[in-house]
């Protein structure tokens, strides 16, 4: 009978010594895993203040055009236009008031299209000039931030007119249509009135620009 009892008490201390150990495994465990969802936290804190989204940065350029009203709309205008040398001359001085015929061919140094038309006159200059009494003003709209490439085009050409730069963009305000879609011609009679405009270029429409140039002479 002693013996059984003695049994029993062993086995009650056994099972009570077990449950203090499991006890304190379970409260070591706690902070590991504290620990652990903390630093989870904190990552995922730390990666979304890295992805804040960055404001975009937009490029203005700004119109440095006068009014409308402000700018002479009758032929051949007052506008300021410059040569890649620097020179600024009013558009009234360049084309003046001869009694001839006169071009008027707008550009961009982006336009794949105007260089086909420009490098077909030019071709066609020489001959030109020698047949019929005419001016030729080609102007170019490209905006101020591009001026250096209007020069390098220009030098690199070495076109026989002189080329301008319509500096404000002036143009598009007494040309009609706005000058929207280039290249565009235009041919004036030596009273200063449209007798020709043609938008775009396809081969062949050198020539029957020079046809315009002849009748308004």
């Amino acid at each position: 009978m002693s013996r059984l009892l003695l049994l029993s008490l062993m086995m009650v201390f056994f099972c009570a010594c077990n449950s203090q150990t499991e006890e304190s495994n379970q409260e070591q465990e706690k902070p590991a895993v504290v620990k652990k969802v903390s630093q989870t936290v904190n990552q995922q804190v730390a990666k979304r203040d890295t992805n804040i989204p960055k404001t975009p940065r937009h490029s203005y350029i700004i119109d440095q055009a006068r009014p409308k009203d402000q700018i002479d709309q009758k032929f051949p205008f007052d506008i300021d236009m410059k040569t890649i040398a620097g020179d600024v001359k009013k558009s009234s001085e360049i084309i003046g008031s001869e009694n001839k015929p006169t071009i008027m061919l707008f550009w961009l140094t982006t336009c794949y299209p105007c260089r086909m038309e420009l490098d077909a006159i030019d071709k066609v200059y020489d001959s030109w000039q020698e047949e019929t009494d005419f001016n030729m003003v080609v102007v170019s709209t490209d905006f101020q931030k591009n001026f250096g490439n209007f020069v390098d085009r220009v030098e690199e050409e070495k076109w026989k007119w002189t080329t301008y730069h319509d500096m404000r963009r002036e143009f598009r305000h007494v040309m009609p249509g706005g000058l929207n879609g280039l290249p565009q011609v235009f041919v004036f009679n030596s009273k200063g009135e449209i007798v020709y405009h043609k938008r775009k270029y396809y081969s062949g429409d050198e020539l029957k620009l020079y046809e315009a140039v002849k009748k308004a002479g």
